[in-house]
């Protein structure tokens, strides 16, 4: 597995992709664009504004590496980008100045034939100082409340960005607050069900377990004081939430009390999707798009 998020920038200038960015007047996400241009990792379809998007090169010093196409309206914008990835003209879609619902209903529009039938998540790469590899986590954005079917393809979905980071067989953890099966707590049943699921290989290539408290899942030394014994107790690759709010806080705990560096992607469509936030550092913008650009040659 790669250990470094670093280490994605090289990888993915052997194999640079097109990225079609949906209402690309956005200084933010213009200015992330440049420095990928600028390491030639990708190039970028603008879709927009034409003036606007101009405007703001200009102030970027952004002169090459892209194209525009010009739209009257961010709908019109979306639609463009989205057909262009449907098209294969690109092989990445970008959020510009658009709010992620309006990209995505436009995305998962049967017309584009971007669906693959599994729920769609926001997976997230961590390297953390104190954690001893790459640490993926899902879902801190999308999913509100999952349900079995929907854990289910969050691990296959997060398994792809394992494989994209060079991991043949992750260690896939699925969280709860604690470590042992309650009927009176969903999230442990389901646990304990993908964990038999992964056994009989319905989930492909991974090692799952589950219900592990997040102690366990990423300390040894915590799992072994609780009597443990499993391959994935404390040297887990990927961190499956229970829900949206677990995901959320520990993804804004990482980035904001840690130092850590991260890269996120969408995935679950035909095309992954690259969401940035303002609050994201031009380091972490670099980082998704290498990521995306790793992934897109492999999903």
């Amino acid at each position: 597995m790669i250990p470094h998020l670093s280490q994605l920038i090289d990888q993915a200038k052997n194999n640079p992709k097109t990225v079609a960015i949906a209402a690309a007047e956005d200084s933010i996400v213009l200015a992330a664009a440049k420095e990928a241009a600028e390491h030639g990792i990708a190039s970028f379809i603008l879709f927009g504004q034409k003036k606007k998007i101009e405007e703001i090169n200009n102030e970027l010093s952004f002169s090459e590496g892209f194209t525009i196409v010009h739209c009257s309206t961010k709908i019109e914008s979306i639609e463009k980008a989205v057909k262009a990835v449907s098209l294969k003209d690109a092989e990445i879609l970008m959020k510009g100045n658009v709010k992620t619902g309006e990209l995505l209903g436009i995305y998962l529009k049967d017309e584009f034939g971007l669906k693959t039938g599994r729920t769609m998540n926001l997976v997230t790469v961590f390297e953390i100082k104190r954690y001893h590899k790459l640490l993926l986590v899902t879902d801190a954005g999308m999913v509100i409340a999952p349900d079995l079917n929907q854990k289910a393809d969050s691990i296959i979905n997060s398994v792809s960005v394992a494989r994209a980071l060079e991991n043949k067989r992750p260690k896939v953890a699925v969280l709860a607050a604690i470590e042992t099966v309650n009927p009176k707590m969903p999230a442990t049943i389901e646990a304990a069900i993908l964990s038999q699921m992964a056994r009989r290989g319905q989930l492909g290539s991974v090692d799952v377990d589950g219900p592990f408290a997040l102690d366990n899942a990423i300390s040894r030394e915590a799992a072994e004081h609780k009597g443990i014994s499993s391959s994935v107790a404390g040297d887990a690759d990927i961190l499956i939430m229970p829900d949206i709010e677990a995901g959320n806080i520990f993804y804004k705990a990482m980035a904001f009390l840690s130092e850590c560096q991260l890269a996120s992607t969408i995935v679950g469509g035909k095309a992954p999707i690259i969401l940035t936030s303002r609050a994201d550092s031009a380091e972490t913008k670099l980082y998704s798009i290498a990521l995306n650009v790793l992934l897109a040659g492999v999903i």
